[in-house]
């Protein structure tokens, strides 16, 4: 049988700079040449975020390189993308982010089980800068742990 490529693009710099309270996973609305594109590993979540208008969530600044073999029906890299998510949950969404000043943050896109490109959005709290120092240390304390492990 032909097994599926695994394709995982992930906001790294997502999790130092925030505490992740609930994630959800997001269908995204693609062209054909952005799904080609993506599922060469052609994009990055670094700059991108999330923000409601006119009660659809938007994802903003997600970049995916033009398709190599495309045409002149290629897509802009940039544009903004519709994620596709249920009436309660965008409602959920919403009223969490303008009550309590939480935010959404996309994390991961993946190919699900079926074939569909997924993107996975967290709500999210910032770090204060004591936040993050904690968070390098507990990252060099595991690395010390491991090495030690792998000496011994």
């Amino acid at each position: 049988m032909d097994k599926k490529r695994k394709i995982e693009i992930v906001n790294k710099k997502a999790r130092y700079e925030y505490h992740f309270l609930q994630s959800f996973e997001a269908g995204i609305t693609l062209v054909g040449t952005e799904v080609k594109s993506i599922k060469a590993g052609n994009a990055n979540l670094s700059d991108a975020y999330c923000l409601f208008i006119n009660d659809e969530l938007i994802i903003k600044s997600m970049f995916v390189a033009e398709y190599k073999f495309g045409n002149l029906n290629n897509h802009e890299t940039r544009r903004d993308r519709k994620l596709l998510l249920r009436r309660q949950e965008l409602k959920k969404l919403d009223r969490r982010v303008r009550e309590k000043g939480l935010t959404i943050v996309p994390y991961k896109i993946y190919l699900s089980e079926r074939g569909f490109i997924k993107l996975e959005i967290a709500l999210a709290q910032g770090k204060k800068s004591f936040d993050k120092r904690q968070t390098i240390k507990e990252k060099d304390l595991k690395k010390d742990m491991a090495r030690l492990k792998k000496y011994t």
